[in-house]
């Protein structure tokens, strides 16, 4: 299963918005989202929403079924 942020860098890719357009709609550095799309680098929650809410994805947490370690 992929990672929040590769399904993010996914979604940010087949969204056909450039990056530069996704930063100024959003207020959200084109640093971060090369860096989210490279796979080299995080967001915060703030940030995470805020891409979630322009690309139409929703953001859900599930509490884990594993073993606590």
């Amino acid at each position: 299963m992929a990672t929040i942020l590769e399904q993010l860098a996914k979604a940010i890719e087949d969204s056909g918005v450039t990056r530069y357009r996704i930063s100024k709609d959003t207020g959200v550095n084109q640093s971060v989202l090369l860096r989210i799309v490279k796979g080299t680098g995080g967001c915060n929650l703030e940030t995470l929403d805020t891409l979630c809410d322009y690309l139409g994805l929703e953001l859900t947490w599930c509490k884990s079924r594993g073993k606590r370690r």
